[in-house]
């Protein structure tokens, strides 16, 4: 309005003497598809950005903010979440430092949550682009680890939430995404290992690169040399499946997919010394092995993570296929592999064995927790196997609380999957302990949050805060198994809350009240007539659900 304006450079704008500044930023990109060249046969992004901000013109800041707060609520309000405790005064930032030495702001954690909803509304809204690790918040020219999609977790987590906290619909940029992948990775498939269907590695980008990576073969195969990305991204295809029950979907996007995944796992198993099948080479996602002769390693045969992530795959294409009624004997060669492959074992001092022997782990709290696969996000241990569930616990155990943020937020999942409240308010408190913003260094030393609320790896990634989102639900509501399980990890410093509009699998609108560390009041709305097993404190109830009516549980 007032003062001086003046180009320092071609990236300075200098503001001299104003006493109010309006910046308006309009960003577009060339980008047109995977399998074009954005230089060739890309979009017109001078053009894109132009016409964008001068449609913003039009409106003012105030009208900008409404439209925006209009535009994200829609999906913003389907959920509310509280846990009742007195209102805390101050800024985040002096909130996030005291609560890391007094616990007692649980506002703060309910902030988080909902925070971490709205990041996901903000960054995963794009046709085939899902989000990145730093998602739409990354501040360098060369970020690190490129702004890509690591998918031996990072990626996935990403993801956790975005059923349960019923924002379904932004899935799909993920999901659209694994096809052009499927494409490029028949490629990586066939000229890599023979093999048919497609493949993924560690890494991939917007051009859904799906070979091995890392300086031109240089890679360390910890990381370079795992190739079950393919069939991780996969088990999110059945999952959108299980939260929608949309059967078209289904049939036309997931099953193929699915099935390609499968496909390259059957012609890349092969059997063991005892007949049993096992991926060769194998690797347990950046961790090292040392052996009885003291050698340290990375790939070998037959790791849990492989073996674990090739089951849940199985398992869910196995369901589709009945579902669909149709491919029976590909699901019966699915069948006769999935009751071949190596089954978990149990290491000497009763931990859930990461590694096809029972070696030690050159770091005991190694920060990948890809062994518990089957504990989170799998389902391949529950309750009903007690001796692996006791073993997933002791390996949790020993590989600590401590960690890089998003390593924690995983524990706080898996904790609650192993129905240990104490554990994972622990985690979750790990989670947010504060993370000063100045240390920006790359280190795995240990992670929290910054005092903007996004996660610290440290470096920035957004994974954690979105990890940290699914860890809260899973303490709160589970429906893995053939039934709703509610309040499973609710910790005693939560005595009272609510949830509202979160979702189960089936289609399942969920709300929730507790008091007194006691369940007041669970409501249920599916989109079909069914009866839904609902388990609370041990014992299970039948809710029989009308369609698109809220039915309450009756205890």
């Amino acid at each position: 309005t007032d003062g001086s304006i003046m180009v320092l450079n071609d990236s300075t704008i200098q503001v001299d003497q104003a006493t109010h500044a309006e910046i308006r930023i309009s960003l577009a990109t060339s980008f047109n598809g995977y399998n074009h060249d954005p230089f060739k046969d890309g979009k017109d992004e001078k053009n894109i950005a132009s016409q964008t901000l001068k449609s913003a013109v039009k409106y003012n800041y105030a009208l900008l903010l409404s439209r925006h707060k209009s535009d994200y609520s829609q999906l913003y309000n389907r959920v509310k979440f509280q846990l009742t405790t007195p209102l805390q005064s101050g800024d985040t930032y002096t909130r996030l430092k005291s609560f890391t030495t007094d616990a007692s702001d649980l506002g703060l954690i309910s902030l988080y949550f909902n925070f971490g909803r709205y990041l996901l509304i903000s960054s995963s809204r794009t046709d085939g682009i899902p989000i990145n690790l730093q998602g739409l918040w990354n501040e360098s020219v060369r970020p690190p680890w490129s702004s890509n999609y690591t998918v031996n977790i990072n990626t996935e987590m990403n993801y956790w939430p975005i059923e349960t906290s019923n924002l379904s619909e932004l899935h799909l940029p993920l999901l659209q995404f694994i096809k052009g992948l499927s494409v490029t990775g028949s490629n990586t498939a066939k000229n890599y290992y023979d093999c048919g269907g497609w493949a993924c590695h560690h890494n991939t980008d917007i051009w859904a690169m799906s070979n091995p990576v890392g300086a031109y073969g240089s890679g360390d195969p910890n990381w370079a040399n795992w190739q079950m990305g393919g069939v991780w991204l996969s088990t999110h295809l059945w999952e959108h499946y299980r939260y929608t029950l949309d059967k078209t979907f289904l049939l036309k996007d997931a099953y193929p997919l699915m099935k390609g995944a499968a496909l390259f796992c059957l012609n890349y198993l092969t059997e063991d010394n005892n007949g049993k099948l096992v991926t060769a080479p194998s690797t347990s996602p950046e961790n090292i092995y040392i052996t009885d002769k003291n050698y340290k390693g990375a790939t070998s045969y037959g790791s849990t993570a492989d073996l674990a992530m090739i089951r849940e795959l199985f398992g869910a294409v196995m369901k589709a296929s009945d579902i669909l009624k149709k491919d029976g004997l590909f699901k019966d060669s699915i069948e006769v592999a999935l009751n071949k492959l190596y089954p978990y074992q149990i290491s000497g001092d009763g931990r859930l064995q990461e590694w096809y022997h029972d070696w030690k782990d050159n770091e005991v709290t190694h920060r990948h927790l890809s062994h518990l696969f089957g504990v989170y996000p799998g389902s391949s241990i529950t309750q009903d196997k007690p001796e692996l569930f006791e073993a997933a616990k002791n390996s949790l155990l020993r590989r600590t609380n401590n960690g890089t943020g998003w390593s924690i937020s995983w524990k706080v999942a898996m904790w609650a999957r192993l129905f240990d409240s104490n554990k994972a308010y622990d985690a979750l408190l790990k989670l947010l302990h504060y993370y000063p913003a100045t240390k920006n260094e790359i280190t795995v030393s240990g992670g929290g949050t910054y005092p903007n609320l996004l996660d610290a790896h440290p470096p920035f990634q957004i994974d954690g805060n979105f990890g940290g989102v699914a860890g809260i639900t899973e303490m709160l509501m589970q429906s893995h198994e053939d039934f709703i399980n509610i309040l499973p990890a609710l910790p005693d410093q939560w005595p009272a809350g609510s949830i509202s509009g979160i979702k189960a699998r089936g289609n399942i609108t969920i709300n929730l009240a507790w008091a007194d560390g006691k369940l007041q009041k669970a409501s249920f709305m599916g989109k079909q007539n069914s009866i839904q097993k609902v388990k609370y404190k041990g014992q299970i109830h039948t809710v029989n659900l009308m369609a698109n009516k809220w039915v309450t549980l009756k205890l």
